[in-house]
């Protein structure tokens, strides 16, 4: 055991001389590889981290949309619809909601209005997300908007409606109340002109988690032209959206992944002149086939493992702590009122054990078999080449 542990070690200080001594060259090797690494690692993190940010927002969602479709389109469901659905057995509650988007031409954003239970006793005040808050008007320096300013909108007939700023959402909950703005029900009629007796859609309570699909098919039939939305399909379509991105990300970097294939292609099929003159030496001065490959082996190893954890560990740097600034405008989504959070670090092993898959063993492989070539091969006749 002594002796094996021994060979390994002086195997190990050939091979780090033998790094050293093409300093430059692995130099630039390790640079390559990292940088490949650094950026699938990236997208991996930053897709995953979203995904879970998606399912935590997600958990608190109603167990039923119930929209209303007209032409293929959504369209104002009747509040009538409420009385029918709340008699399916299983149904706990059934709510109308009101809310809807509201172009400010000012700052250019977009708001998403929801009349709120809480400001029915308030007209005229609203609780705004960070991202309205933070808004900016051409020629206007930028202030954030407090408590007690005024947020001018206007209504359906042309007319100005200024609402009072009640309070600003914390920081914390900004994934989603970004750009929202709550109303109460009687500023939203008069700035939308909504009719009496309509809302946006349904929000429906199931008793039972896995009666929500009957439920729904009962509602299906009960109003045909009804169209219930369950949270389980709206957290699939988000992961399949950050998937989606995700993917979309790593095509666009296809270029420096096919430099790294060629790289590694090229380590495949051939050594240097001076990698098999040493090589030959080796052999003649009595070190065996096996001797040969492990040292290559670890040469390997060396570089792939050190590129593997240097990009892994730049790439949990990038995303959560710089809120991934190469890719977090693609994947997070494009606004003018962008939302400011930050990812929650967490790492999945199934992501590294499919990254070192994809970028370690290919890359160790290929340094063996152009060694395990010149080492076959009469020392004499590859010292002679």
């Amino acid at each position: 055991m002594r002796r094996a542990l021994e060979r390994q070690r002086h195997i190990l200080d050939f091979t780090l001389s033998s790094l050293a001594r093409r300093r430059g060259r692995n130099l630039a090797l390790l640079i390559v590889y990292t940088l490949v690494v650094f950026l699938l690692a990236s997208v991996l993190f930053l897709a995953a981290a979203l995904k879970r940010e998606a399912a935590l927002v997600l958990a608190d969602t109603p167990d039923l949309i119930v929209q209303r479709l007209t032409a293929g389109r959504q369209d104002l469901v009747p509040i009538r619809y409420v009385e029918s659905i709340a008699r399916i057995r299983g149904v706990q509650a059934v709510e109308p909601r009101l809310w809807g988007y509201y172009f400010d031409s000012l700052s250019g954003a977009t708001y998403t209005l929801m009349v709120s239970a809480a400001l029915a006793d308030h007209p005229g005040a609203i609780l705004i997300g960070g991202g309205v808050s933070r808004r900016s008007e051409p020629g206007r320096p930028a202030r954030p908007l407090g408590k007690g300013d005024v947020l001018p909108f206007k209504d359906a007939d042309g007319g100005v409606l200024p609402l009072r700023v009640q309070g600003v959402f914390p920081a914390a909950s900004e994934l989603v109340t970004a750009d929202l703005v709550l109303v109460s029900a009687t500023d939203f009629r008069r700035l939308f002109a909504f009719p009496d007796g309509q809302a946006t859609d349904l929000v429906v309570r199931v008793r039972n988690a896995r009666e929500r699909a009957t439920v729904a098919a009962k509602i299906s039939r009960l109003h045909p032209d009804s169209r219930p939305v369950l949270r389980d399909d709206i957290l699939r379509t988000y992961e399949a959206v950050f998937d989606w991105r995700g993917g979309v990300i790593v095509l666009v970097l296809a270029g420096a992944l096919l430099a790294f294939v060629i790289l590694a292609w090229d380590k495949a099929t051939g050594l240097s002149a001076e990698e098999r003159r040493e090589i030959g030496i080796l052999k003649a001065i009595g070190w065996e086939t096996s001797d040969v490959l492990l040292m290559k082996f670890w040469e390997g190893a060396a570089v792939s493992l050190c590129a593997f954890f240097l990009g892994v560990f730049l790439a949990y740097l990038h995303v959560f702590f710089t809120s991934s600034l190469l890719f977090e405008p693609f994947l997070k989504g494009w606004s003018v009122l962008y939302p400011r959070f930050r990812l929650t670090p967490q790492v999945q092993l199934g992501q590294l054990a499919v990254l070192f898959v994809l970028t370690v063993v290919p890359y160790t492989v290929a340094t063996i078999v152009p060694s395990w070539r010149s080492a076959t091969i009469d020392p004499d006749t590859v010292m002679r080449r």
